[in-house]
């Protein structure tokens, strides 16, 4: 009989707490703005943060502050096409020589640039905003189907980055129109290598077609990761006296 009684004030107790949880504010509105964060906030500077952050960013300076190259003009990644998301899939490309591979297209993703190029000089920090992942290259084989998949899933996207001898041709709704690859119709028999990023070869950013690719090469040492592709391939550009360029050429247009 006690251990009833006891039970009975012990939920009590538990209904009376919860009750006492409950909120009795509602809300009527939701305001929101934006903060501005630029050189104002320089003007005047707290010294003891300054001091603080010192060895921090002189540390952050020798490592991110090192020039790789210059590049010609301002780029972006935008869909269906932009000049920055040729330039990084082109470099793919570019970058198969030194794994003794010969593809005919490079693919990159959107979702993976993450950042802009200015004109001007441009530092390993700025390679590294653009490609923060530890995405690597990777090679993988499809059969002309295969491709014409994945250039239907690439359409679908509304656009990714694909390498110079691309073209595509889709409509408003993201429906493929047409497929050709360096001047050729795509033949659903024929074998073609795709350079890429280990990502998207398993299949992500809705560009499935991937999966069903073969004899796939997937290096995974740390050198491999694309901002040290990137990287490179500005300093080649560097060494040769050259600016890096891109353009948008037609490579995927929308009608």
């Amino acid at each position: 009989m006690m251990n009833m009684k006891f039970s009975a004030a012990g939920l009590l107790l538990v209904a009376l707490a919860m009750d006492s949880c409950k909120s009795h504010y509602q809300l009527t509105g939701v305001e929101r703005t934006r903060i501005v964060i630029d050189s104002s906030y320089d003007q005047n500077p707290d010294e003891a943060a300054a001091s603080f952050l010192a060895p921090f960013k002189r540390v952050n300076d020798s490592i991110m502050g090192p020039v790789v190259g210059r590049v010609a003009h301002s780029m972006n990644a935008r869909r269906p096409e932009s000049d920055l998301s040729n330039l990084l899939a082109d470099i793919l490309v570019w970058a198969a020589k030194d794994y003794g591979e010969q593809p005919v297209l490079g693919i990159y993703n959107m979702g993976g640039i993450r950042a802009d190029l200015i004109k001007g000089d441009v530092t390993y920090g700025d390679v590294l905003s653009i490609a923060p992942f530890e995405n690597k290259i990777c090679f993988v084989t499809l059969t002309g189907e295969q491709l014409t998949e994945l250039f239907q899933q690439i359409a679908a996207n509304g656009g990714e980055g694909v390498s110079h001898g691309v073209e595509l041709v889709g409509t408003k709704d993201r429906r493929l129109l047409s497929a050709r690859l360096h001047g050729q119709e795509i033949d659903p028999q024929a074998q073609y290598r795709v350079a890429t990023i280990d990502y998207l070869q398993e299949g992500n950013d809705k560009m499935t077609a991937f999966r069903k690719g073969t004899d796939v090469v997937a290096p995974n040492e740390a050198s491999n990761n694309t901002r040290f592709l990137i990287m490179n391939y500005f300093k080649e550009k560097q060494a040769q006296g050259e600016e890096v360029d891109a353009r948008v050429e037609g490579r995927i247009k929308v009608q």
